[in-house]
């Protein structure tokens, strides 16, 4: 891992107030507690926020954590694009954004509906004092954000994540605009640093890596010396996370006689996939798909695990995680890690002295690594150390937002 890429000193709060805008696609939503995480911080750190929402949740579940925010939350108008309705949004948007038609080319250069929520978020921004605006993601959410920050006058900034970077839908040249025109643009790992400016040359330049927070005070480490031979593993239920090789790898690990459970976590398109190969493998004593919890319930299963496995592996349509947040949690809670050298992961799992690292697409090596854990009580015990250690080093909430405050006017480096 690479000392931090960042310039000046860490801003400990504002010195004038500071209001920014965070545009996502859609809020909250289960699956992305560390946006959750970094507005909470923003918020300790005497940020005002507000937050757009692009489309409703759909998800019914939500962390608690949730109710520590206090930013309000606009949910954009879903018109049905009817050309009345646009119309009466620009009508009424013209009496605040005097200029909105000498944006007209840009404007008609995304699609109609991302057009019209950046109209209105525009709207707010003049409306409510807004002095930046944030995106998380480099797709649709930034795309907003920068027409947006374009019709109002204000600067705007992005956090380019994985899917959003390599996924095969992505428009490079679009991605360049959001990142050329950003007034700051920061990645969640090296790696994702590196492609960016591989690819966009000079229009990266200003790209900085801040990787994802989390909250300590929630992660609190136990040493997993005396733990069940317990593996978990977290995340949707998606090609990207390896979950079938990690199912293939438990197969392994039973029909070498061993005594252990594994305890999957999370939901998703692979679902029934994911369940008939535990049936076509016998596993059903073995495997444990739990669905989507409850973050208490999450971190009580994984803090309980002797080991977690993070198979993870690049998708057919290039999607890939670029760090993923349940490891650092899971590394928080002194639960040693097996996973594999996707994009990130390899800047924070250092083979045999923060976790074990196996090829991507490897059951048998999964297997191999989860049993040495599972066996071997002093590796277990000083990976685990190893890795709170890094975690607290490079991965608590309060660095990380201030690094990610460090693009918003106002706010203050000093003290």
């Amino acid at each position: 891992m690479r000392p931090e890429r960042s310039a000046g000193a860490r801003p400990t709060g504002p010195a004038t107030p500071v209001k920014v805008g965070y545009v996502l696609k859609m809020y909250p939503r289960f699956s992305e507690t560390f946006i959750v995480t970094e507005l909470i911080q923003m918020q300790r750190l005497g940020v005002d926020l507000e937050i757009f929402s692009l489309r409703p949740p759909v998800d019914g579940r939500f962390h608690a954590s949730l109710a520590e925010l206090r930013a309000p939350v606009s949910y954009l108008q879903h018109l049905g694009l009817r050309a009345g309705d646009v119309w009466q949004t620009l009508r009424e948007a013209s009496t605040v954004l005097g200029d909105l038609g000498e944006h007209l080319d840009e404007l008609l250069r995304v699609e109609l509906r991302d057009a019209v929520h950046a109209v209105q978020i525009a709207r707010s921004v003049r409306e409510r004092g807004i002095t930046h605006l944030h995106a998380h993601f480099a797709t649709v959410s930034a795309v907003v954000a920068r027409l947006a920050a374009r019709l109002s006058g204000i600067s705007y900034s992005v956090t380019a994540h994985a899917k959003d970077i390599f996924h095969e839908d992505v428009d490079p040249e679009q991605l360049r605009r959001v990142i050329a025109d950003a007034s700051s643009v920061v990645t969640v790992s090296d790696f994702n640093l590196d492609h960016l400016r591989a690819t966009f040359g000079s229009d990266a330049d200003h790209v900085r890596r801040v990787y994802n927070g989390i909250n300590l005070d929630e992660f609190r480490y136990e040493e997993p010396r005396d733990r069940p031979p317990v593996i978990a593993a977290v995340g949707r239920l998606v090609e990207k996370k390896g979950f079938g090789d990690l199912i293939a790898a438990a197969a392994r690990l039973r029909d070498a006689g061993r005594s252990f459970r594994v305890d999957l976590i999370g939901a998703g398109p692979l679902e029934a996939e994911l369940k008939a190969q535990i049936d076509r493998l016998g596993l059903g004593n073995h495997v444990r798909m739990l669905g989507g919890l409850p973050q208490g319930e999450v971190v009580r299963i994984v803090g309980g695990a002797a080991a977690f496995a993070a198979p993870c592996v690049v998708g057919s349509d290039g999607n890939r995680d670029g760090l993923p947040t349940v490891l650092l949690e899971a590394m928080a809670l002194g639960t040693p890690c097996v996973a594999t050298p996707v994009t990130g992961i390899p800047e924070v799992l250092v083979d045999g002295v923060t976790g074990l690292l196996v090829p991507d697409r490897d059951p048998a090596a999964v297997a191999d690594a989860l049993a040495l854990l599972l066996d071997d009580v002093d590796l277990r015990t000083s990976v685990a150390k190893a890795a709170r250690d890094l975690v607290e080093t490079e991965f608590d909430t309060t660095r990380q937002a201030r690094l990610v405050a460090q693009s918003f006017p106002h706010f203050s480096q000093e003290g």
